[in-house]
């Protein structure tokens, strides 16, 4: 007695998705050059044309995930920051928004920039940059001068290394306070 299983047909929506995941997965463990859209088709369910013809290339895959992740990222911290009441001093703000964003970074490696990213995906990285400035900016409440603007961008410069590397030693939990901590003293 044979079982046949049917096939569901993915709406546009679902198999995009589907794709983002399987290519977030892939890219997550491989470089940007060394990717394979073969093998994230496969991972996904999905031809190598269908992959092309919802992202037009893998520079266009790659940016679309990296813009998915950083978006998630936006969100999550947004989320950790209004969880708390208004009234919360500026600096236990940002502790909850940095520890949102170590918990997303220890989540998803695709938020790390890495080796030979098309300019797409550098694009999407600095607008998500400029965000956290604005979002910065407004927690601590200082005025939109450029003063203030190039210290918070370099702040932002300083999470992005730190962060790295505590996500190549393997986002170490006894290193998450320490590294909460020379943020907030280096802001």
């Amino acid at each position: 007695m044979s079982t046949v299983t049917t096939r569901r047909r993915l709406s546009t929506s679902e198999r995009r998705a589907n794709i983002l995941e399987a290519a977030r997965d892939h890219f997550a463990t491989t470089d940007y050059p060394d990717a394979s859209v073969t093998d994230i088709a496969a991972a996904s369910g999905s031809s190598q044309s269908l992959v092309f013809h919802y992202f037009s290339s893998k520079a266009g895959l790659y940016a679309s995930v990296v813009e998915d992740s950083l978006r998630r990222l936006l969100e999550a911290r947004l989320t950790a920051t209004s969880s708390l009441d208004p009234g919360h001093p500026a600096r236990d703000r940002i502790a909850t928004l940095l520890a949102a964003h170590l918990d997303a970074l220890a989540m998803d490696r695709t938020l790390i920039a890495g080796a030979g990213e098309p300019e797409a995906a550098l694009q999407h990285r600095r607008a998500a940059n400029e965000d956290l400035v604005e979002q910065l900016r407004r927690i601590i409440g200082v005025e939109d001068f450029p003063r203030h603007a190039w210290a918070l961008r370099g702040w932002v410069g300083f999470l992005d290394h730190a962060g790295r590397q505590w996500v190549e030693l393997g986002c170490p939990e006894d290193e998450r306070w320490p590294l909460i901590e020379s943020a907030l003293g280096a802001l």
